[in-house]
């Protein structure tokens, strides 16, 4: 004869979704199967025909493993997409890759190939296959964070197809007349030997020189006498030799001052804080006359045998110096617009190299910092250096390779901001910005930016389609452009390199300049930010699954000098139209003291560690845990603190699957109507949670979801509803009313939470959704659950969140309880509540047990708090006295009772579970429980 243990007649259920997730090992898993099942194609074919959502992804630069900030990036714009997929929206995301521009050729330098040894072609292919190779590695990358996209179609800066609409781009500006070629002073990067971008500058601190130098008056119109000189102040005094005139504001006040028998000339607001610096004492002042009459005059330069003429300029400040400015065309922007309307020589003084050429006579041949001691050791000797000193300030920099850029002037390729700046801004206003300053900055970037410098003077890009004939005259014309797309979208851009200028040309093409034929072809190429941000023609207008204009770009604040910058001004330019419809913008990711991550200082943590020592899931939470409106603070502990925060969310997802095991929501769920008040309760709390989660996610708000779904988890079910559960789950028949009712919530509650934690935690949610029965394969196949509104739900709100201030009170009466050793488990308390009247009423409205929702053995209202013990727990409503239960422990149900042995088939069980017993497992009452 075959007893039965107690334990076996208690519903403990059983799953396979196990404590432990083992996440390192198991992802990869997930990832392959979501690969050979082709799930990202076939979310996209059940989303044919609805609406688009597309989010345009910026290009990482092909270079190096992702670090933390790709992570973040990439994961963000992971969770948006699928939970767009999931929600209506055709929304599918093609990745994209950087390619171009200076990195891949100094990682070809490190490696020892020399450019100049090979032909350009050649040492352009060596690039390529370079670029190919980073781009595999970073997929791979991407991949293992469990990014969804059309990873075999990505886009990619250096595909022919890609090349031939940036040309086409090109085309369509020339056509309108925004490019130009001139001389003017542009970023230089003699470390680079190339023009730089304003988006390629960051800024250091470096030490530099500041000195005030004397142009002594040579014609001072009638109003100052030769004996008296202009005073200037300048930072850099290797552009003296350049220096061609002095700038002052034509509305403020200058003073002619007497000062130890000399006489000068500074602004009147300076003159206290010149006469500090110079060691002036009481300096007087001869005259006082307005910038505007200074106009024309001229003065003697300091190092040379000409003169400089004083000019007007609207750029002149009073913030340091002595308002007056030295002006050097060819090294200053703001010096050679004030100079054009003067005519003044756009001199440069360096080579590429920022070596002093032979226009600085004294300095031909030395580096451009070393010609700063020699040029004020000059000065001195012609007694014209007033005071050097020297300080610390913020300096522009090359982002490549960390070394100070210069302003100098040189023949380039240019677009015309200027030209439509009204336009672009106009459409600025169009746009939605997340966060909302994000529009302020952009805004203020295009209204002060000057005309964008796109040549660069490098081998490794797209080339200017730009043809010269025989008289130097430049050739952009519709008919040669539109050639040359044809033949990079059919032999990539290589062929420029490869073929002779003629044979790169229409066929039978000729121009007046070249009468006998001849032509040669421009070598500089492109700037990279004119590559990717011709993307909304190339990807975003090509591809047919994708649409222009994009409903989201979101990338690093950095962009909107970068990428966002770039990509307005050419899709207003050749469509009228911003490329994109929002921009969200991230902060960088810092170490836990605010610091950028690097390997020098040896603070960086990369994805790859992360994914070994607890699985790209915890990269993901983490991700949506954190403000990235802002820079956000990355450390070891953060990736601690997501994982607690994954274990609770994946213990509670396991009780609940436990069990419902032996549910099947086809026979046994139970209708809204018929559920306890409790359970109507939880879910009503369950759709308010997917409301608010929907919400947040609408507006890309996932701390929000993550926070509302782990509170819930936590507060409403853990420490409460699943709390109390298990003396219904556990302990009642199998297909008891009550069990059932709470199966039927926690069966809607993992449906619903599973669907909405799926773009947050795709492998996890993909574990658990084989275990609910729901006919989608796949858990990102399936639809975000849609808000159910209850007729009852405010009225259950107002009842249950009374109910459960009055717990809380409970919970701190049976705490003092335990603290003084009246009790132990709760399972052992009986609770005696001298309630007001309104809290009467509330426990009279609670159609449940409220012993079994308070976990005592226990619990009854008292008539009067009057007659309270003086050790009960006061609080406002009603005072607590907690006292041991009595009676035994039921070997059971744990419960201490009165009327255990009331059976006398089961002498160890209370009278409830006796009942149940008898009625589910008639057997034992015949053969009794096993006993050992």
């Amino acid at each position: 004869m075959a007893f039965m243990k107690i334990k076996e007649t208690l519903n403990l259920g059983k799953t396979p979704f196990a404590m432990r997730a083992g996440l390192p090992n198991k992802e990869a898993g997930w990832q392959a199967a979501w690969e050979e099942n082709h799930v990202y194609q076939q979310r996209q074919q059940l989303n044919e025909g609805k609406p688009t959502f597309i989010l345009h992804d910026g290009p990482p630069f092909a270079n190096g493993n992702i670090h933390m900030g790709h992570a973040l990036n990439k994961i963000s714009k992971d969770i948006i997409v699928r939970y767009k997929a999931m929600s209506g929206y055709r929304a599918p995301y093609v990745p994209g890759w950087d390619t171009h521009g200076l990195p891949i050729e100094q990682q070809l330098a490190k490696k020892g190939i020399k450019r100049k040894e090979m032909s350009m072609a050649e040492y352009r292919e060596l690039c390529r296959q370079f670029a190919m190779k980073e781009i595999e590695k970073q997929r791979t990358d991407f991949k293992r964070l469990g990014v969804s996209g059309d990873w075999d179609h990505p886009y990619i800066t250096l595909q022919p197809e890609f090349e031939a609409a940036e040309i086409r781009v090109f085309g369509e500006m020339a056509k309108k007349g925004y490019i130009y070629h001139g001389l003017k002073p542009v970023y230089w990067s003699p470390s680079s030997e190339s023009t730089l971008a304003e988006a390629e500058i960051e800024y250091h601190d470096i030490k530099s020189p500041s000195i005030f130098v004397s142009f002594p008056v040579v014609d001072g119109k009638g109003l100052l006498d030769s004996d008296t000189s202009f005073i200037i102040w300048t930072t850099t005094p290797w552009t003296i030799p350049a220096n061609q005139g002095i700038a002052v504001n034509p509305r403020f006040d200058y003073v002619q001052v007497a000062v130890d028998g000399k006489k000068y000339v500074v602004a009147a607001e300076m003159l206290p804080s010149v006469a500090e610096t110079l060691g002036w004492d009481n300096p007087e002042i001869l005259k006082t006359f307005k910038g505007s009459e200074l106009e024309n005059m001229t003065a003697q330069h300091p190092l040379y045998d000409r003169t400089s003429l004083v000019i007007l300029g609207d750029h002149v400040t009073l913030d340091a110096g002595t308002g007056l400015v030295h002006t050097a065309p060819g090294h200053g922007e703001d010096d050679y617009k004030a100079g054009l309307a003067y005519h003044l020589p756009v001199v440069s003084v360096v080579d590429e190299k920022g070596v002093m050429n032979e226009e600085a006579p004294g300095f031909t041949g030395v580096f451009y910092d070393k010609a700063n001691p020699m040029v004020t050791d000059a000065l001195e000797k012609n007694g014209r250096l007033l005071k050097l000193d020297f300080f610390t300030h913020s300096y522009p920099h090359d982002w490549r390779t960390k070394k100070p850029v210069i302003f100098r002037a040189t023949t380039q390729w240019f677009a015309s901001v200027d030209a439509f700046r009204d336009q672009i801004l106009a459409q600025i206003d169009g746009v939605d910005f997340e966060p909302s300053w994000g529009k302020t900055r952009l805004y203020n970037m295009i209204r002060d930016r000057g005309d964008w410098v796109i040549s660069r003077q490098r081998a490794w890009g797209v080339p200017l389609p730009i043809f010269y004939a025989e008289n130097g005259e430049p050739i952009l014309e519709p008919e040669t452009i539109e050639h040359v797309a044809d033949l990079f979208g059919k032999y990539g851009s290589n062929i420029w390199f490869e073929r002779e200028a003629k044979d790169l040309l229409p066929e039978g093409y000729t121009h007046p300049g070249s009468p006998n034929g001849e032509f040669t072809k421009e070598t500089d190429i492109m700037d990279v930010w004119f590559d990717s941000g011709s993307s909304h023609q190339a990807v975003l207008a090509a591809r047919p699954e994708l649409s222009f204009p994009a409903d989201l770009y979101l990338e690093g604040s950095d962009q909107y000098r970068g990428w966002f910058n770039s990509s307005l001004i050419t899709s207003v330019a050749v469509t009228g139209k911003a490329p994109y419809r929002q921009v969200l913008s991230q902060g960088f990711t810092l170490d836990d003291k605010g610091r950028k991550m690097s390997k020098s200082l040896g603070n960086t943590i990369v994805p790859d560690t992360i994914e070994k020592q607890y699985g790209a899931e915890i990269i993901r939470l983490w991700v949506s845990t954190v403000d990235a409106s802002s820079d956000v603070k990355v450390s070891m502990d953060n990736f601690a603190q997501a994982s607690e925060a994954y274990r609770k969310i994946r213990n509670t997802m396991r009780f609940m699957l436990a069990n419902t095991s032996d549910f099947d929501p086809e026979t046994d769920r139970v209708a809204y109507g018929d559920l306890g008040s409790v359970d109507r309760y939880l879910e009503v709390r369950l759709n308010q949670v997917i409301e608010a989660s929907r919400q947040a996610y609408d507006v890309y708000d996932f701390a929000t979801v993550e926070k509302l779904i782990s509170n819930f988890l936590v507060n409403d079910l853990s420490a409460f509803y699943l709390d109390f559960a298990k003396d219904v789950v556990y302990i009642e028949g199998q297909n008891d009313i009550k069990r059932r009712r709470m199966q039927t919530v926690m069966a809607d509650i993992l449906v619903a939470l599973t669907k909405l934690l799926t773009p947050i935690l795709p492998h996890t949610m993909e574990e658990i959704w084989p275990l609910l029965g729901q006919s989608e394969s796949y858990a990102f196949l399936s639809e975000m659950p849609e808000v159910t509104h209850f007729d009852d739900e405010s009225e259950l709100i107002d009842l249950w969140s009374a109910f459960l201030d009055f717990r809380t009170e409970v919970q701190k009466a049976l705490e003092m309880a335990r603290d003084q050793k009246v009790i132990g488990k709760s399972l052992e308390a009986a609770v005696t509540v001298y309630a007001s009247e309104p809290l009467r009423d509330l426990l009279n409205a609670i159609d449940a047990n409220v012993m079994q929702l308070l976990i005592v053995s226990h619990f009854e209202v008292a008539a009067a708090s009057a007659d309270a013990p003086s050790d009960a727990v006061a609080f406002d409503d009603a005072k607590i006295a907690v006292a041991h239960a009595e009676g035994e422990v039921c070997d059971r149900c744990r419960m201490t009772r009165t009327d255990v042995g009331s059976d006398a088939h089961f002498p160890t069980l209370c009278g409830r579970c006796a009942a149940i017993v008898t009625k589910n497992f008639p057997e034992v009452v015949e053969t009794g429980f096993e006993t050992k």
